[in-house]
């Protein structure tokens, strides 16, 4: 209210589950004026997000974005009634698989700010979200990892491109989760056409670039590494990655590292994602190293 609130340095810590990175965790304090912030403004944006932004929103998240992409799958392959999809050299569409490069590092302040005044007028709010942005080692771009309102602006910051994308390349079948997006298509000509759009698009307006070896066009039938699963046309794997990293769980258990119901615990929650794949076997395994005797 006296416009004099400033916040306390992020303590940056490492975390490596299930890859390596470099969290920066707010104050308490200040993570009250983050909730406190976020519970007034986004309502007001989330009116203008589109359906298919499925990142950090209430209803939502990687389960969400598996079904949609199940359903354009059918829909661009007309569920496998594509011309020429009886021979199995023709392919029954491409996925433009797509990821942002270091993102959340090169998120403009400036720009955000802007888009943010288009639906927030009060300046006084305006000032609290720039000394939110300001409290980061670069004082110009970027935010850390771990806050509520870094994941909220990153939403806000990329509906710019879900927009250019809909509206302006009018493409049907999209869909984004942070900074990964996929978008299918039949033809992957038009797939080449719409990447080299969006790669300027990103340049000019958001001062963005793709990820030069994690944006390519890969067939259908080749296999979609999408929110945590390889999407396969008829059937879901669990990432190499993730398996990986339960099993890594499994081992410490049995060197006595975790306990058994710290262990139980992290298997409900593996299970529940597992699921959702093709994975019966595979869970079955995991199950099976658990109560496998020590010896």
């Amino acid at each position: 209210m006296t416009n004099t609130y400033k916040p306390k340095p992020l303590k940056t810590f490492i975390l490596r589950d299930p890859k390596t990175r470099k969290i920066s965790k707010s104050d308490f304090r200040d993570r009250i004026i983050h909730h406190t912030l976020y519970n007034i403004i986004e309502p007001i944006f989330q009116k203008t997000f589109i359906h298919d932004s499925c990142a950090n929103q209430k209803g939502k998240g990687n389960i969400f974005a598996i079904k949609r992409f199940d359903k354009f799958k059918r829909e661009v392959s007309r569920n496998g009634k594509q011309k020429g999809w009886f021979n199995k050299n023709q392919t029954k569409g491409y996925c433009l698989k797509a990821d942002i490069k270091h993102y959340f590092e090169e998120v403009n302040h400036k720009i955000l700010i802007n888009i943010i005044k288009r639906k927030i007028k009060d300046k006084n709010t305006i000032q609290l979200i720039t000394s939110i942005l300001k409290n980061y080692h670069n004082k110009e771009k970027g935010m850390p990892l771990g806050n509520l309102t870094s994941q909220f602006f990153a939403n806000i910051y990329l509906n710019e491109l879900d927009y250019f994308v809909k509206h302006k390349l009018k493409a049907k079948y999209y869909i984004r989760y942070v900074d990964d997006f996929v978008i299918l298509h039949e033809s992957k000509e038009q797939l080449e056409i719409w990447k080299k759009e969006i790669q300027q698009f990103l340049k000019n307006k958001l001062k963005l670039e793709l990820h030069p070896d994690k944006s390519k066009i890969i067939p259908l039938s080749k296999g979609i590494d999408f929110v945590g699963f390889r999407n396969f046309y008829y059937f879901r794997l669990i990432r190499k990655r993730n398996l990986k990293n339960m099993l890594t769980k499994v081992k410490n258990f049995r060197a006595k590292e975790i306990s058994k119901e710290k262990l139980l615990e992290i298997l409900q929650g593996w299970q529940a994602y597992a699921k959702w794949a093709n994975s019966l076997k595979t869970r079955k395994c995991v199950v099976k190293q658990i109560y496998k005797p020590i010896n």
